[in-house]
């Protein structure tokens, strides 16, 4: 998936999350493992809805993601203290060691497989502080096999009309195709297409890609709680250091 053609629409198709309650959220996470984390990477942060909210906290925050169009709808909701970096999480380049860093929203779901995720946390275990913190979520197998599953959605918005369709192959993975019809001028729409997929991981799986890549899992939750995750949690929020 590019994400270059789901940039346009993305603010609109994702209107409902709430990110200043998310993003508090996690900063009390961070808060309970690095109490001084000051500098922040906000990994796939697309187009910056959530990275803003860190840096209004007080964060020094970087923003990576792979899309350019996507980091360019960023910047425009940025006063220009946030700095936007285009890269690919399997290839992450800091200047230096980070606090902490932030992957939300199942981005690390939509990595090819299990490889390309390794080369991820593995680059994140680079620059990560010794004391420094990483929180992600992830969706789970239980919302892949039951939520998304074969299933179709729809999404419409005032100038946008989404049909979004999964394809599940009984191993973890979804298949993903996005039809998106743009209201044009004179009333007609126009269509663009664009496909990817999501893989989910077991919290066992986690926890182990964690260790190979030099992380440890030290927390998990249900997500938006502190809650345990449970068999129909539908995301988890992880939690991991330095192992």
């Amino acid at each position: 998936m590019s994400y270059d053609l789901f940039a346009e629409y993305y603010d609109e198709l994702m209107s409902g999350v709430d990110y200043p309650a998310r993003a508090r959220y996690i900063d009390g996470l961070i808060k309970r493992f690095k109490p001084d984390a000051h500098l922040l990477v906000d990994l796939a942060c697309g187009t910056g809805s959530m990275t803003v909210e860190f840096a209004a906290l007080g964060y020094d925050v970087i923003g990576v993601d792979l899309s350019e169009n996507m980091l360019s709808k960023a910047r425009e909701k940025s006063d220009g203290s946030i700095l936007y970096l285009c890269q690919p999480m399997q290839e992450l380049d800091m200047y230096g060691t980070i606090d902490a860093f932030v992957c939300t929203l199942d981005s690390l779901n939509h990595l090819e497989d299990r490889e390309q995720l390794l080369l991820a946390l593995s680059r994140v275990s680079l620059f990560l502080e010794p004391d420094g913190v990483f929180v992600f979520d992830m969706n789970t197998p239980y919302k892949h096999e039951t939520i998304l599953g074969d299933n179709a959605f729809v999404f419409e918005t005032e100038d946008v009309f989404c049909v979004w369709q999964n394809e599940y192959d009984g191993g973890g993975r979804v298949n993903i195709a996005l039809d998106f019809f743009e209201r044009q001028p004179d009333g007609s729409y126009r269509r663009e297409c664009e496909d990817f997929a999501e893989i989910a991981y077991s919290p066992e799986e986690i926890r182990a890609l964690l260790h190979e890549a030099g992380l440890k899992l030290v927390a998990a939750y249900d997500d938006m709680t502190t809650d345990p995750p449970g068999k129909e949690s539908e995301r988890i929020v992880c939690c991991a250091v330095k192992d």
